[in-house]
């Protein structure tokens, strides 16, 4: 009889297991269906671009020499691309102008395209690092593998191997390498997105996400690990060096109870109207500041094509606006955006969502965008022009 319980108790085990992993396959199945119908919708209306009020602020980017050599990410996503085989190739490139540019999500469970870090021998993992370190900063690469390794700390903190880890992140490349035809890659994976359009010498880096959950590992592989603080610190710093009336008018909401970034995934033609405080009613000192933060999410770049995006946003500093939602506690948490005609940068201390379940942000889950309005993210208006000189 003993025996006889034990194997009923043992067969309802095994059909309790069977039960979760169909529920959770199932699950997986009809939210991957939902997404892609989702996709479909989003995709069937035409990029537009961000504008303040439904209309493309014309003649802001030109089709000109930036005089900074775009050889090396050639050469580098050349070198990636060899290393693959056909199988691979075939999967991760697409025609410069694809939609597989607009496919980019935020999230940890949508399906990607290309190949994937984790697939990838070492030698091909070296060669992709170099094609995103040839055409980011330093800087910008140890960010982006440090976001990388903290989603491999969130797959410890929750033991979801399958949803989150370093590795779980996929290259795709539009176009052939080229000096004088358009191309570009991506970066698509948990927290971390990058899209980099080439056009000659010039160069386009948005929409480009940055966060993570958490944003600090306190433990396990790789401890130490901690991202975000700068464009954190800078912001508030920015913030805090406003006079009262200043932050007034900068102020949306002194209250930040739920999340705010708006220009996430999908969002590719959200009209959002300048709100906040101009630049021109900044000091020189002020302008200093507020300049440093947005030079610390454009120095992600590569150095040349940062001071080339830099000088640009300097063009429209008076034009700049600065809202804030939050508190002018140092320790609080809050929301910024910096909006001008050639940028938009959002920063988003956001709700728990992996960690914990609460309705209240914290600065252990941090969201930022930037993107570039009036029709140039993914170098679209710059593509527009190079296709009306030269049809393909």
């Amino acid at each position: 009889m003993k025996k006889i319980l034990l194997s009923v108790a043992y067969c309802g085990l095994l059909i309790l297991v069977a039960a979760f992993y169909w529920t959770a396959y199932t699950q997986s199945g009809s939210r991957n269906q939902m997404f892609e119908e989702q996709l479909k919708k989003f995709l069937a209306v035409p990029f537009k671009g961000i504008t303040a009020d439904g209309n493309i602020a014309p003649g802001l980017f030109k089709v000109r020499s930036s005089g900074v050599s775009t050889k090396p990410v050639k050469q580098a996503a050349e070198a990636f691309l060899k290393s693959l085989n056909d199988e691979q190739r075939k999967r991760t490139m697409y025609a410069f102008n694809d939609d597989e540019w607009r496919r980019w999500d935020n999230r940890h469970f949508p399906p990607r395209q290309g190949v994937g870090f984790k697939e990838m021998t070492e030698a091909q993992r070296e060669l992709a690092f170099k094609l995103i370190g040839a055409s980011l900063s330093a800087k910008g690469l140890k960010l982006t593998q440090d976001i990388m390794k903290l989603n491999g700390t969130l797959a410890e903190l929750t033991n979801n191997f399958n949803e989150y880890g370093e590795w779980l992140y996929f290259v795709t490349i539009m176009g052939t390498p080229s000096d004088k035809e358009p191309w570009g890659w991506q970066l698509d994976g948990h927290h971390c997105i990058l899209n980099y359009f080439v056009l000659g010498d010039q160069v386009v880096m948005t929409p480009t996400f940055m966060g993570s959950e958490p944003v600090r590992a306190d433990g396990g592989k790789f401890k130490g690990t901690v991202i975000m603080q700068n464009e954190q610190d800078n912001g508030f710093k920015f913030f805090a060096a406003l006079t009262p009336e200043q932050q007034a008018k900068a102020t949306l909401n002194r209250e930040k109870t739920k999340n705010y970034n708006l220009t996430e995934a999908y969002k590719d033609n959200v009209v959002l109207d300048y709100a906040g405080l101009a630049g021109a009613q900044l000091n020189a000192a002020q302008k200093k500041l507020l300049l440093n933060v947005v030079s610390e999410y454009i120095s992600n770049m590569d150095a040349g094509h940062a001071r080339v995006k830099m000088r640009e946003v300097e063009q429209h500093l008076d034009k700049t606006y600065f809202a804030w939602i939050g508190s002018n506690d140092p320790n609080g948490v809050f929301y910024y955006r910096i909006h001008s005609p050639v940028l938009l940068i959002e920063f988003d201390h956001q709700t728990p969502v992996a960690l914990a379940r609460s309705p209240i942000p914290t600065r252990q889950h941090i969201h930022t965008v930037v993107r570039t309005p009036n029709g140039n993210d993914y170098g679209k208006d710059l593509l527009r022009q190079h296709l009306t000189a030269h049809p393909h």
